[in-house]
């Protein structure tokens, strides 16, 4: 069962987590915030979210191309790009938004030379939400990774 985690201020800049496996999302009462969580055990381990709402935005933590339905990643560029946009998808929708809301979007390429073959899926998924972008260049937690996506969307009114 997925577990939730409750934020309460110990000392300035200091967190104590309690967790308690009720929802997948809580409102954290005293910073009000909502906290989407895939399930994966990585959150609670390294301490952060898929996704977090606050105020009239959601930021989606950086998303690869991994597949929680197969539980693989494919050695193809361009199908990780589509899976990354599957993964971040399912968050928005979570959290009360959608791909046409994305204001705000990262690329991460551990190999620079792989973000053109990708121009196809982005603009299929970002095309006409056209948010501000950013591509880098920077080394992933494992090498079969060969891109991350960060993005920042408008909560649906």
């Amino acid at each position: 069962m997925p577990q939730v985690f409750s934020f309460a201020p110990m000392m300035q800049n200091d967190w104590e987590v309690s967790c308690d496996y009720v929802l997948q999302r809580q409102r954290g009462s005293e910073m009000g915030r909502t906290y989407v969580s895939s399930g994966s055990e990585f959150e609670t381990k390294i301490g952060y979210s898929r996704a977090v709402i606050d105020g009239d935005y959601v930021f989606v933590s950086g998303t690869t191309g991994y597949d929680y339905q197969t539980m693989t990643i494919s050695d193809d560029v361009v199908i990780q790009a589509e899976q990354c946009f599957k993964n971040i998808q399912q968050a928005l929708v979570e959290a009360g938004s959608s791909l046409e809301d994305v204001v705000r979007v990262h690329y991460i390429f551990p190999n620079k030379r792989d973000f053109e073959p990708c121009w196809p899926v982005l603009q299929k998924y970002l095309g006409a939400a056209r948010p501000a972008a950013t591509m880098f260049e920077a080394g992933l937690l494992d090498e079969n990774m060969k891109l991350e996506i960060e993005v920042t969307a408008r909560v649906c009114a």
